[in-house]
């Protein structure tokens, strides 16, 4: 398995972003995806997760209606269009694939993890 994670880097205030996250060596059309983040001195925190099919999404409370995730099961690739970035945001940005079909936003959900692209509010 391998999640290679792209698109992060520095962001004006209220700026936008999109991730990025090619996955190879898996079915990657039958299983769901996520993003999660952690931030300097903090737990890796739940950030989206996608279903299986792309029909079903999930967000944490602290960025609904700013992020938007989807899914290409034709290119394998997870996106994360982030926009109205705050300071808060600024973080370490991982992205999982889940170990069955639904969403979930437990970390143990997920059974491997790419490098991390870093996301930074210039403000």
């Amino acid at each position: 398995v391998q999640l290679v994670e792209s698109g992060g880097g520095l962001a004006q205030p209220g700026g936008s972003l999109r991730l990025s996250c090619t996955a190879s060596g898996f079915t990657f059309s039958i299983y769901s995806m996520g993003w999660f983040r952690q931030a300097p001195g903090r737990e890796r925190e739940f950030v989206a997760t996608i279903d299986d099919r792309g029909g079903f999404t999930e967000y944490a409370t602290s960025v609904k209606g700013r992020f938007t995730l989807s899914r290409d099961n034709a290119k394998n690739i997870l996106y994360l269009q982030m926009n109205s970035l705050k300071p808060t945001d600024t973080a370490l940005y991982y992205c999982g694939n889940g170990k069955g079909a639904i969403v979930n936003s437990d970390l143990w959900a997920y059974d491997d993890w790419g490098q991390e692209t870093q996301v930074t509010d210039s403000s």
